[in-house]
């Protein structure tokens, strides 16, 4: 005789069958029914429980199909054998959470990543945006895992008028981010990497997750050393040539040729990963031809950009061209994978630059932004003096350097600019082998994000930082 405690509340929001199904469910789970027995006829355990035989039937065919009973022709149902899961530890006793300090106020954004998000063409990318929604319901489909072809048709035209990349749209894949689309590059390569030091920390360390193994090369007026880099053992070189990052040194044509010579050399055993992240931005002179384009549709550069700072670092559209000799392996390897990008806004992008609007786009960008590097420029040659400061890299980007002379240490100088509510960086920040590379002193100045009417009182505020960091300093 089973003998069941089953206890049903008719007044709860939880219908009779699930509660009889979850009361049943824990008596076998904890053994109190055990298995092998019979359970009561759908008839008589309505009676006992004063509900209808169907609440009974709902609860037992829940339990079935869950594999806690099993129903036999002509017989009833019966509990089945059931593993009771492993007991967990008892949970540790949480650490004392401690107090968090309080934030300071950001003042000044003059982080490097940031962008005008006021500059973004809202209008027209609505616009367009809405016209395939009502017009294209097969952007609710899959579609290719290069990206979309008319997306990959409009990246070709664009970057061959305006970059000179020479390359066909099934050279071109299209990925959420440039790191994720360096993650699936770097099975693809043939060995360990040479990075710039400076450089951009993210992409030695999306590199390194993937398994290629970096080594960190100097960069000087001209960028990356070619001897060091001939001298590393690297099969891989990943390069900022139009605007190195951090230092904003542009690599004239003398050093890529020297740097697709090395590649030459072993041809197929050795690439070039062109990283061209800011090159619309360049503000008074013409900006040089892109690797890529240098060394043509087959040769051994793969080129990387991305939108995040022409539209917004949140629509996730970055797109790499790879070499001709590197797409049989990346059809082998990724053939089966989806786009990570939204169709809709690949679409969407598409039109933008089919339509003339991304150009258009682009060109009151340069004006704002230029306007915006010329405000801030004069209010830190207003408050420093000629001999007090140097700045640097004003060509091209939305960054800029400035070198400050008998500067403080680096921890005082990033302590002061906290305390002033300045969110800035230091060029030693950049140095990714943490070996004292970078020269202290030296403050990277983003300006993408920064309000235009902040730009006249930064200085004074960046003065009065360094001031504090040099008494600090001496304090100490």
């Amino acid at each position: 005789m089973v003998h069941l405690t089953t206890a049903l509340d008719a007044a709860s929001d939880v219908p009779l069958y699930e509660q009889l199904y979850r009361s049943l469910a824990a008596e076998m789970r904890t053994g109190a029914v055990p298995a092998g027995t019979r359970m009561p006829g759908k008839r008589r355990l309505a009676a006992e429980l004063s509900v209808s035989v169907n609440t009974v039937d709902a609860a037992y065919q829940m339990l079935a199909a869950e594999g806690y009973l099993e129903a036999r022709e002509r017989s009833g149902f019966y509990v089945q054998e059931y593993l009771a899961l492993p007991e967990s530890a008892a949970p540790a006793a949480p650490p004392k959470a401690e107090a968090v300090p309080k934030q300071r106020p950001i003042r000044y954004d003059l982080s490097t990543r940031g962008v005008d998000p006021g500059l973004f063409p809202f209008r027209t990318w609505a616009r367009l945006q809405k016209e395939l929604l009502y017009s294209s319901p097969e952007l609710l489909t899959h579609g290719d895992a290069q990206g979309d072809l008319a997306l990959r048709q409009a990246l070709a035209g664009y970057l061959e008028e305006y970059r000179g990349v020479r390359c066909g749209a099934h050279q071109i894949v299209v990925g959420a981010g440039l790191e994720y689309l360096l993650g699936l590059l770097a099975p693809l390569l043939p060995g360990p990497a040479a990075v710039e030091n400076p450089g951009y920390p993210r992409a030695k360390q999306v590199l390194e997750n993937n398994g290629v193994a970096c080594c960190c090369l100097p960069v000087d007026e001209d960028g990356l050393s070619i001897r060091a880099l001939s001298d590393s053992g690297a099969a891989v070189c990943y390069v900022t040539p139009s605007h190195q990052f951090p230092t904003g040194v542009t690599m004239p044509a003398g050093r890529r040729a020297e740097l697709l010579h090395w590649a030459a050399r072993c041809p197929g055993r050795r690439y070039i990963i062109e990283d061209d992240y800011d090159s619309e931005f360049r503000f008074d002179t013409r900006p040089l031809p892109s690797l890529q384009g240098m060394a043509g549709s087959d040769g051994p550069v793969v080129y990387l950009s991305t939108c995040s700072r022409s539209l917004a670092p949140s629509i996730r559209i970055a797109y790499m061209v790879l070499p001709e000799q590197l797409l049989p392996a990346w059809h082998a390897k990724y053939r089966l994978y989806s786009s990570t990008v939204s169709r809709f806004e690949q679409q969407t992008l598409a039109r933008f630059i089919t339509g003339g609007y991304f150009t258009r786009h682009l060109a009151r960008e340069r004006v704002a932004y230029k306007a915006r590097r010329d405000a801030l420029t004069a209010a830190l040659q207003e408050a420093f003096a000629p001999e007090e400061l140097h700045l640097t890299g004003l060509h091209t980007g939305l960054h800029l350097l400035a070198e400050l002379r008998d500067p403080p240490p680096d921890d005082a100088l990033r302590a002061a600019a906290e305390a002033e509510g300045v969110r800035l960086s230091l060029l030693s920040d950049y140095d990714l082998t943490g070996g004292g590379a970078a020269p202290v002193g030296t403050l990277v100045l983003g300006y993408g994000s920064l309000a235009d009417e902040s730009c006249p009182s930064v200085g004074e505020t960046l003065k009065r930082a360094c001031t504090a960091a040099r008494e600090s300093s001496v304090r100490v």
